[in-house]
């Protein structure tokens, strides 16, 4: 799914326009990233939590060529999702398999 969806789908769903819509989930996408950097971790109750990692440098291989490569140290984003996101997406799948 696509921001372009998200927003379509919640402006169909709250009758507002798709020009204001798309403003709240840019300001909340916005929200996000502004706390990712300043605290380094967003808890979302009963859905996840986003939070930034530190990542070492290290040696690696290109897989195409089998060549050692080094990738630089770095900071990632993880999220990890929260027990009812969990059990929804498993009683999705559950559904899907019969």
């Amino acid at each position: 799914m696509t921001k372009k969806e998200i927003v379509r789908s919640i402006s169909d769903k709250l009758g507002l326009t798709q020009l204001k819509t798309k403003e709240i989930v840019q300001k909340t996408f916005d929200a996000i990233i502004e706390t990712l950097v300043e605290d380094g971790r967003m808890e979302f109750r009963n859905f996840g939590v986003f939070e930034v990692k530190h990542r070492d440098a290290r040696k690696a291989h290109n897989p195409k060529t089998g060549e050692e490569v080094f990738v630089k140290e770095k900071y990632v984003v993880t999220f990890k999702a929260g027990k009812e996101v969990e059990e929804k997406v498993n009683a999705l799948l559950e559904k899907k398999k019969k």
